[in-house]
Protein backbone atom coordinates (compact mmCIF):
# COMPACT_ATOMS: atom_id res chain seq x y z
CA UNK A 1 0.00 0.00 0.00
CA UNK A 2 1.50 3.31 -1.06
CA UNK A 3 1.40 6.20 1.38
CA UNK A 4 0.61 9.47 -0.33
CA UNK A 5 1.94 12.73 1.13
CA UNK A 6 -0.59 14.95 2.85
CA UNK A 7 -0.49 18.27 1.06
CA UNK A 8 -2.79 21.14 0.25
CA UNK A 9 -0.62 22.05 -2.75
CA UNK A 10 -0.66 20.11 -5.96
CA UNK A 11 2.62 18.19 -6.49
CA UNK A 12 3.37 20.13 -9.66
CA UNK A 13 2.83 23.49 -8.00
CA UNK A 14 5.87 25.44 -6.94
CA UNK A 15 5.93 27.83 -4.04
CA UNK A 16 7.21 30.69 -6.17
CA UNK A 17 5.51 29.62 -9.36
CA UNK A 18 4.62 32.56 -11.60
CA UNK A 19 2.11 32.76 -14.37
CA UNK A 20 3.41 33.47 -17.84
CA UNK A 21 0.14 35.06 -18.85
CA UNK A 22 0.51 38.60 -20.17
CA UNK A 23 -3.05 39.62 -19.29
CA UNK A 24 -3.84 41.30 -16.01
CA UNK A 25 -6.02 39.56 -13.49
CA UNK A 26 -8.84 41.66 -12.15
CA UNK A 27 -9.36 41.89 -8.39
CA UNK A 28 -12.63 40.00 -8.78
CA UNK A 29 -10.91 37.13 -10.60
CA UNK A 30 -8.15 37.03 -8.00
CA UNK A 31 -10.75 36.96 -5.24
CA UNK A 32 -12.63 34.13 -6.94
CA UNK A 33 -9.45 32.14 -7.47
CA UNK A 34 -8.50 32.56 -3.81
CA UNK A 35 -12.01 31.62 -2.69
CA UNK A 36 -12.01 28.51 -4.88
CA UNK A 37 -8.60 27.45 -3.58
CA UNK A 38 -9.76 27.95 0.00
CA UNK A 39 -12.98 26.00 -0.60
CA UNK A 40 -11.05 23.12 -2.16
CA UNK A 41 -8.59 23.00 0.74
CA UNK A 42 -11.36 23.01 3.35
CA UNK A 43 -13.28 20.40 1.37
CA UNK A 44 -10.18 18.20 1.34
CA UNK A 45 -9.84 18.49 5.12
CA UNK A 46 -13.54 17.69 5.51
CA UNK A 47 -13.19 14.62 3.27
CA UNK A 48 -10.29 13.38 5.41
CA UNK A 49 -12.40 13.79 8.56
CA UNK A 50 -15.40 12.01 7.04
CA UNK A 51 -13.26 9.10 5.83
CA UNK A 52 -11.69 8.78 9.27
CA UNK A 53 -15.12 8.79 10.93
CA UNK A 54 -16.46 6.14 8.54
CA UNK A 55 -13.51 3.82 9.12
CA UNK A 56 -13.76 4.31 12.89
CA UNK A 57 -17.46 3.51 12.77
CA UNK A 58 -16.78 0.36 10.73
CA UNK A 59 -14.19 -0.74 13.30
CA UNK A 60 -16.62 -0.13 16.16
CA UNK A 61 -19.34 -2.13 14.40
CA UNK A 62 -16.96 -5.05 13.87
CA UNK A 63 -16.88 -4.81 10.10
CA UNK A 64 -13.94 -6.05 8.05
CA UNK A 65 -11.45 -3.18 8.43
CA UNK A 66 -7.85 -3.28 9.60
CA UNK A 67 -6.92 -1.40 12.77
CA UNK A 68 -3.78 0.05 11.22
CA UNK A 69 -5.82 1.51 8.33
CA UNK A 70 -8.14 3.21 10.82
CA UNK A 71 -5.20 4.60 12.78
CA UNK A 72 -3.42 5.86 9.66
CA UNK A 73 -6.55 7.59 8.37
CA UNK A 74 -7.19 9.05 11.81
CA UNK A 75 -3.68 10.50 11.92
CA UNK A 76 -4.01 11.89 8.38
CA UNK A 77 -7.23 13.62 9.38
CA UNK A 78 -5.67 14.95 12.55
CA UNK A 79 -2.60 16.29 10.76
CA UNK A 80 -4.59 18.00 8.02
CA UNK A 81 -6.93 19.58 10.58
CA UNK A 82 -4.00 20.81 12.69
CA UNK A 83 -2.27 22.23 9.61
CA UNK A 84 -5.47 24.00 8.60
CA UNK A 85 -5.84 25.48 12.08
CA UNK A 86 -2.25 26.76 11.98
CA UNK A 87 -2.80 28.38 8.59
CA UNK A 88 -5.97 29.99 9.91
CA UNK A 89 -4.14 31.28 12.99
CA UNK A 90 -1.36 32.77 10.85
CA UNK A 91 -3.90 34.43 8.54
CA UNK A 92 -5.68 35.96 11.54
CA UNK A 93 -2.36 37.19 12.96
CA UNK A 94 -1.45 38.74 9.60
CA UNK A 95 -4.84 40.43 9.36
CA UNK A 96 -4.52 41.82 12.90
CA UNK A 97 -1.01 43.09 12.14
CA UNK A 98 -2.25 44.85 9.00
CA UNK A 99 -5.11 46.43 10.95
CA UNK A 100 -2.61 47.76 13.54
CA UNK A 101 -0.59 49.55 10.85
CA UNK A 102 -1.00 53.28 10.70
CA UNK A 103 -1.57 54.78 7.29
Amino acid sequence: MAINPVSLMMPTQGVNQTNNIATKVTPYEAQQTFADTLKNAISSVNDQQITSDKLTQKLINGENVELHEVMIQSQKASITLNATMEVRNKAIEAYQEIMRMSV
